[in-house]
């Protein structure tokens, strides 16, 4: 016989977070209660490499309402939302992190703003207890991303958020293999709001994203959600041309009217070189394109299941 589904799941990507697994299940369980018994946690398990799974599996056996999926491999953190939006039930879904930097109190302002009448409500967060660099470059990422990507993307707001059902259904829908989460919500275009909430300090450890990987997410986000480099480097290649033009008039009149080349073989080899690595730059944008689009072309899965706490095939 088939129970009625949750009215809330909690959709969570793990990444080496053994150390705060207990106290998140045992805040998100006390925040989840005053809203309703109807329930669940779905914990992702990304393959940090350390004890997460086995906790997950331990809850998972001691609490029906906590279901646990695994990874074969490390694939991502949007991966990893994907998985948990593909596997949950719940009337509304509730995406967090895991590093407690989301508070668990904060779920009910969320779902109690979405009733009255928003399909997504996101978590806005104020002073934030992130290191200097990293405010910095997440900051710098929304601009250039909401420039490149033509969407007016907030920088104070994460993954942090509660969603209609009919909005995961949705999400559902969008296999592309190039995943930023937060981009793919604002696209459809539900009827959004926002609540300003406390954004607190890591429970433990540092950020497992570095540079290397904050700047890979930027890149391949950029690409995944708009062709304007391209439309850029097509200007920029037209400017030059005109600019270049510009200048050989000049020579030519100054020739006519002075009888006499003009001296320059330095800048002229300036030029050159330049010119060369702008069109080089060009290609290789032009390239990525068409790696990202051979990529898509293979309709690989976009990540795959090791082992589950439920029946994947309910």
């Amino acid at each position: 016989m088939k129970t009625n589904p949750p009215l809330i799941s909690v959709v969570v990507p793990v990444y080496k977070a053994e150390n705060c697994l207990d106290e998140l299940y045992r805040r998100l369980a006390q925040a989840l209660e005053s809203i309703t018994p109807d329930f669940e946690i779905m914990l992702v398990e990304d393959c940090g490499g350390d004890r997460s799974w086995e906790m997950i599996a331990r809850m998972a056996g001691q609490d029906a309402r906590v279901k646990g999926i695994q990874f074969s491999r490390n694939f991502g953190q949007h991966y990893g939302i994907t998985a948990g939006l593909d596997h949950c039930d719940g009337d509304w879904v509730v995406v967090m992190d895991c590093d407690l930097q989301d508070r668990p109190e904060e779920i009910p302002r969320l779902y109690a703003k979405a009733q009255e009448g928003y399909d997504v409500v996101l978590a806005r967060r104020g002073k934030r207890h992130d290191p200097l660099l990293k405010r910095i470059t997440s900051r710098l990422f929304y601009k250039v991303f909401s420039y490149l990507a033509d969407i007016e993307y907030d920088a104070q707001t994460g993954n942090f958020r509660i969603m209609s059902r009919k909005v995961v259904e949705n999400l559902r829908t969008m296999r592309e293999q190039l995943r930023f989460f937060g981009g793919l919500v604002q696209w459809m275009g539900f009827p959004t709001a926002s609540i300003e909430v406390e954004h607190a300090g890591r429970h433990e450890g540092n950020s497992t994203y570095t540079f290397a990987k904050l700047w890979k997410l930027a890149s391949e986000t950029i690409i995944a959600y708009s062709d304007k480099p391209l439309r850029l480097a097509v200007r920029f290649g037209f400017l030059m041309a005109f600019l270049a033009f510009c200048y050989g008039i000049f020579i030519l009149g100054r020739a006519l009217f002075h009888g006499s080349p003009i001296p320059g073989w330095n800048s002229l080899i300036v030029s050159l070189y330049f010119i060369g690595g702008v069109i080089i730059a060009i290609l290789g944008i032009i390239g990525i394109y068409l790696g990202k689009t051979f990529d898509e072309s293979k309709k690989r899965p976009l990540y795959i299941v090791r082992r589950a706490t439920f029946d994947e095939h309910r």
